[in-house]
């Protein structure tokens, strides 16, 4: 059931997604901290910092929100260190209600090569839902040309199933844009990508690209699936 709360946010979220369409990342997340201030979070997958980075100039001390599934690469987990080491954001850790022991003895083991759905709906989704009950916002690092899924992402839109404000600053950018603001400013990225992968998931579930493909064809090859339901 919808609130007037949640209207209020949907109508923000559709005005500000026409208003910033064609605003810089920076103005993106600039009228997102000053809309929302301690009730905006940036959440990142590690594999690279550049949006956590972006945010961080307009919001020290952001609250940056990442999911550690308990099938990551040590790379990744070693990506999350480094920015909280040396970044001026406020790193969040997220874990699900299981453990991947207590997975497995309820539901078998590699769930994820059985029910990749299930395995990304108990261990992504529902802990993601429960670590942003606290905000009205939140920022991802989505972009259009990542894959035909992705194509129609907006810079601003409303996300129904959290009832949040959705906002993807750099959902124009390519990936020629990521490269120069990561060779400009420093911005630490996940070493896995210096090593074939051109997105970073769960390391059962993610694999090297070929020439060619997509950044997201290295993601649950084979199985059908294109998404682990945290943005569809």
């Amino acid at each position: 059931m919808t609130t007037d709360q949640d209207e209020r946010l949907k109508a923000v979220a559709e005005q500000a997604g026409r208003d910033l369409e064609n605003a810089s990342p920076l103005d993106v997340l600039r009228w997102a901290a000053d809309t929302f201030g301690e009730k905006f979070c940036v959440t990142s997958s590690m594999e690279d910092a550049v949006v956590a980075h972006l945010a961080s100039r307009v919001l020290p001390g952001v609250d940056v929100v990442f999911l550690d599934t308990g099938y990551h690469f040590e790379e990744t987990i070693g990506t999350r260190d480094a920015v909280e080491a040396v970044m001026d954001v406020n790193v969040i850790t997220l874990t699900p209600r299981q453990s991947v022991a207590e997975q497995d003895a309820q539901y078998g083991p590699r769930l994820h090569d059985r029910d990749p759905d299930l395995c990304c709906a108990l261990r992504k989704v529902k802990p993601l839902e429960e670590g942003l009950t606290g905000y009205d916002a939140w920022a991802t690092g989505l972009r259009r040309d990542e894959s035909p899924t992705r194509a129609d992402t907006p810079v601003v839109g409303w996300d129904g199933k959290r009832r949040k404000v959705k906002v993807s600053p750099i959902a124009r950018w390519t990936q020629d844009d990521v490269d120069a603001y990561v060779a400009e400013h420093g911005v630490l990225t996940n070493p896995l990508l210096m090593d074939g992968y051109a997105s970073v998931g769960c390391a059962p579930c993610t694999r090297r690209v070929a020439e060619g493909e997509d950044a997201r064809a290295g993601r649950w090859a084979g199985r059908g699936k294109t998404e682990c339901g945290l943005h569809g």
